[in-house]
């Protein structure tokens, strides 16, 4: 029984690893269609692009499995920081700061506010776009760009945006470098250079999205 229990507990870390690892993939792709907000075009760029994703059927598809992607990764991420918390139910009377990162300790908590972030950008977008929530007046439910000029002109919801973002980097960070731990990819050989390029992706990723909402605040 206790060996069922291992693995089960191992197998729920291994997939919560794969299903990141398929998140920090589709980063790459949301930052590439985000920048091209930035692009001195009326936003047709943008728009052409965030049409393709919305009709396309390869990428409908794609979409099922993203939001199961992003369900599985949560699921398990509460349910292995449940398990870690349950095993030791009380602190240590004296911290040992050289067992955990600085990271490390708050993954559950960067996490809580990723997901709040979530949710809020479902409402603005994905929610609008299929109907569950009303558009501002005057845009489309479909017309992303108007409805993204709109929002990142607003300075609190800028702020919340790059906030996230940065919280997100900090998630990141330590994510990458911990799924390649947990699917036995940690040869001493090559894990100094996957912190290297986790640490590079993560610092890109959050100042790439960054970036949007701060050129759109000051020149647009």
């Amino acid at each position: 029984m206790n060996t069922m229990l291992l693995f089960s507990s191992i197998t729920r870390k291994v997939l919560m690893a794969l299903a990141g690892l398929f998140l920090v993939t589709f980063l790459c792709v949301h930052l590439g269609i985000n920048l091209m907000l930035l692009k001195d075009d009326g936003g047709r760029t943008f728009s052409e692009a965030a049409t393709f994703m919305g009709t396309n059927p390869v990428i409908r598809v794609f979409e099922i499995v993203l939001f199961s992607g992003f369900l599985l990764h949560i699921a398990y991420g509460l349910l292995v920081s449940a398990q870690n918390r349950a095993a030791r139910p009380s602190a240590y009377v004296c911290a040992n700061s050289s067992d955990t990162s600085f990271m490390s300790k708050y993954m559950f908590h960067t996490g809580v506010i990723i997901l709040l972030f979530l949710v809020l950008h479902f409402i603005d977008f994905y929610f609008i776009k299929i109907g569950l929530a009303a558009p501002p007046p005057g845009i489309d439910r479909h017309d992303f760009y108007h409805r993204s000029l709109l929002l990142f002109s607003n300075p609190g919801y800028s702020a919340i945006y790059i906030a996230s973002f940065i919280v997100l980097g900090i998630h990141l960070n330590h994510a990458i470098q911990s799924a390649f731990q947990t699917l036995g990819l940690n040869h001493s050989r090559y894990m100094p250079a996957v912190k290297i390029i986790g640490t590079a992706y993560s610092v890109l990723t959050a100042a790439g999205f960054s970036l949007v909402p701060i050129v759109i605040l000051l020149f647009k």
